[in-house]
């Protein structure tokens, strides 16, 4: 069994290369994926991704705002409203990008803890994206408190000390596609060192499509390719990767 911990079902195209959300399912459950977590990224687009997934009991769903659509509608109470639907079993997506949007640090940085407060309230796990913006991530997160409930670093392009680092505060480390491009040399070497049973595996999609569809738009499916490179990079079956990160997954999610 293999879970998708990180994908954007809402996100998919639908006019194109798939039918519907039940066709992007069946296509992963062929590869041996059971369970997805459809992750929100603004608070406007929420109550149309969860109507999305509500009849696949398959799929789990988390409620934040990117630090990239930090210009989108913010409102703490209408987060916490929507974080406490039975369906959400995490805050996020959320953190920082100073790759993009150095100029708003500071707008990101004050909704970001507004997410690990909540999630630290509502002892659901926070998702987190950052780049570019190590140091503030950790700051933030020790200074919340966001050791006590716990989360994951997504799409993981870190290196070993942040792994380290958040690895200290109770997080996981969840890897995706990226770890397949020749290029990602560095996280090939984070990977081969980290414990096991901190890892998770994600597709994000429909971005960062792995090796071998990459330049495709990428999809649940695809998640089975990382844990067969993961496998590789570890010296070990992908049979035991799968089985390792869904149990990762439901210590992290379903606590």
């Amino acid at each position: 069994m293999l879970v998708d911990s990180h994908c954007h079902l809402d996100k998919l195209d639908y006019d194109n290369l798939h039918t519907g959300v039940e066709d992007v399912l069946n296509k992963a459950k062929e590869q041996g994926v059971e369970h997805f977590l459809s992750v929100g990224v603004t608070l406007n687009s929420f109550p149309a991704m969860l109507e999305l997934i509500k009849p696949h009991t398959e799929v789990s769903a988390s409620c934040g705002v990117h630090p990239l659509d930090i210009d989108s509608e913010f409102d703490v109470e209408k987060l916490k409203e929507y974080a406490s639907n039975d369906r959400v079993v995490a805050i996020g997506e959320t953190g920082l990008d100073y790759h993009y949007q150095p100029e708003l640090a500071e707008q990101q940085q004050a909704i970001f803890r507004e997410h690990v407060k909540l999630a630290v309230e509502l002892n659901k796990p926070v998702i987190i994206h950052t780049r570019q913006a190590r140091e503030d991530t950790l700051r933030i997160l020790r200074e919340e408190g966001a050791e006590r409930c716990g989360g994951v670093i997504h799409c993981f392009t870190e290196d070993w000390d942040f792994a380290q680092a958040a690895m200290d505060l109770g997080f996981y480390i969840s890897i995706s596609g990226i770890v397949t491009f020749n290029k990602a040399i560095e996280l090939k070497d984070v990977v081969r060192r980290l414990p096991l049973d901190r890892i998770l595996i994600e597709t994000d999609s429909p971005y960062l499509a792995p090796v071998p569809f990459r330049g495709k738009e990428n999809q649940p499916a695809y998640v089975k390719e990382v844990a067969k490179y993961i496998g590789l990079l570890k010296g070990i079956s992908e049979d035991e990767v799968a089985r390792k990160t869904t149990e990762n997954f439901k210590n992290l999610f379903f606590k």
